[in-house]
């Protein structure tokens, strides 16, 4: 099975999992253990990424309670770093995976790890799984159904396209004309030594 195809699959495994309740406080369940380590990180991501997506549905509900939407920005500040150590959780895998692909003299670099395109892949998968529900809504016109299976075309589409795009850079690490660099992220607004609203709090 290609990556792609098992990355797509796990994702939407977790996306129909989180339906199930459709909770945010739900806590995971995931199914693979950590003696599948790329599987228990991909529908780890997954999850982390879903909840996010309706928290963002949620705290754009004009008639939140304000206190309420500021606890839900710092749910999202956290989910959101969280999603980076995901990425680079998985970005340490590849490193392990072609840790002995023989790089070629002219290998390049990629601008985008494969973590960080496997990041965009999840996401993906949760705007095709929520267009789809909306082309699908039968309290719905039928001009917006018809708006919403165009835009499900497209998203499949890119599916396709991301999916080959992913494929490809893969084979490039494993035949040594790529090479992997991990740059952490480095994010400062999380980090009372870095922002400077939160060291200035410490004094």
């Amino acid at each position: 099975m290609k990556f792609t195809d098992k990355a797509w699959s796990i994702f939407n495994q977790s996306i129909n999992d989180y339906h199930k309740h459709d909770d945010v406080n739900r806590q995971i369940e995931n199914p693979y253990s950590e003696d599948d380590l790329i599987s228990h990180l991909l529908y780890k991501k997954n999850w982390i990424d879903t909840v996010q997506w309706h928290l963002e549905d949620i705290i754009r509900d004009p008639q939140i309670d304000p206190v309420e939407a500021l606890s839900l920005k710092r749910w999202i500040d956290k989910s959101n770093q969280e999603r980076t150590d995901m990425v680079e959780y998985v970005d340490s895998w590849f490193l392990q995976q072609y840790a002995n692909a023989e790089v070629k003299s002219d290998a390049t670099y990629n601008t985008e790890s494969p973590a960080w395109a496997i990041d965009r892949f999840s996401i993906l998968s949760l705007k095709v799984y929520h267009m789809k529900q909306e082309a699908e809504r039968t309290d719905a016109t039928p001009e917006h159904k018809a708006a919403c299976q165009a835009k499900l075309d497209v998203l499949n589409q890119q599916h396709q396209d991301l999916s080959i795009a992913i494929e490809e850079l893969l084979a490039d690490f494993e035949a040594g004309k790529k090479y992997m660099k991990v740059y952490k992220q480095m994010k400062m607004y999380n980090d009372e030594d870095l922002n400077p609203v939160l060291y200035a709090n410490k004094k």
